[in-house]
């Protein structure tokens, strides 16, 4: 299993500690979702203009949160940003020393982070004769959803019916550098929670709900977000907390435990 955690940010003036007090809880559930993978972290923003920071190394959340780079990439945000998304990653395909395995990933003009097993991806990398930069399965989703891009946009159908070719297990979180505004999420039948508060006007998830509630005990008004399993959530910056949500379907199917250096990553 891996740990994806992050916040999406409606649009908002924000006070450098309301910014603060959101890179705290971002950091905080990234620590937390250490047990979830220890192999490796990673961070990404992307803001309005579609620019983006990534940053990511094969060490724990609780040595990554201290490296001077991470405190530069989190310092950079700012009320342009539009969601901070992190990953802490149990490696079993795809050496964690070779940062590219490591999430977010960039595909093309999309930035991933994955949760699960896509136990076909080597045969939709042959089918579609996408480009592959690294040896993890999670790939495939975010080259779906790059070559789902219409005049900018995911086409969120397009996206459903590529998703729908996978089989084994995803949560997944997406972000098109041209369509900063937009964050889709693919709940499927790996776990992920969100809250959103109303004063932030920001929604944060986890893949653990105990990571959410750790994080917001000294601030009360977080109101959860009901997502249910199968369901690709639209959010938009202009529109928060409103998502608009789609079911979608794939083949789901466990696995059994494989050891690091040969299965697929979870």
């Amino acid at each position: 299993m891996c740990g994806q955690v992050g916040v999406i940010f409606g649009t908002k003036r924000r006070t450098r500690d309301e910014i603060d007090y959101l890179t705290w809880v971002f950091t905080r559930a990234l620590e937390l979702s250490e047990e979830r993978g220890p192999h490796a972290t990673g961070i990404a923003w992307v803001n309005r203009e579609g620019e983006h920071r990534l940053f990511k190394r094969p060490v724990p959340a609780s040595e990554f949160v201290h490296d001077k780079a991470f405190g530069e990439v989190l310092g950079d945000v700012n009320n342009s940003v539009t969601v901070m998304m992190g990953h802490t990653r149990f490696v079993t395909r795809g050496d964690a020393a070779v940062n590219e395995n490591n999430h977010p990933l960039r595909t093309g003009d999309c930035l991933v982070t994955h949760n699960g097993t896509i136990l076909n991806a080597d045969h939709l990398f042959h089918r579609f004769h996408f480009e592959r930069h690294a040896d993890v399965d999670s790939e495939i989703i975010g080259r779906i959803a790059d070559a789902c891009i219409v005049d900018g946009c995911i086409d969120v159908n397009a996206l459903r019916d590529g998703l729908a070719l996978c089989r084994g297990q995803l949560s997944a979180l997406i972000v098109a550098k041209t369509d900063p505004g937009t964050v889709i999420i693919a709940k499927g039948n790996k776990p992920l929670e969100l809250a959103y508060h109303p004063v932030f006007r920001a929604v944060v998830y986890a893949s653990d709900a105990k990571y959410l509630r750790s994080v917001q005990t000294d601030v009360p008004g977080w109101i959860v977000l009901p997502a249910k399993p199968m369901n690709i959530l639209v959010f938009r910056a202009v529109d928060l907390p409103k998502f608009d949500c789609l079911p979608f379907h794939f083949v789901a199917q466990r696995t059994k435990f494989a050891a690091p250096k040969g299965g697929v990553s979870v």
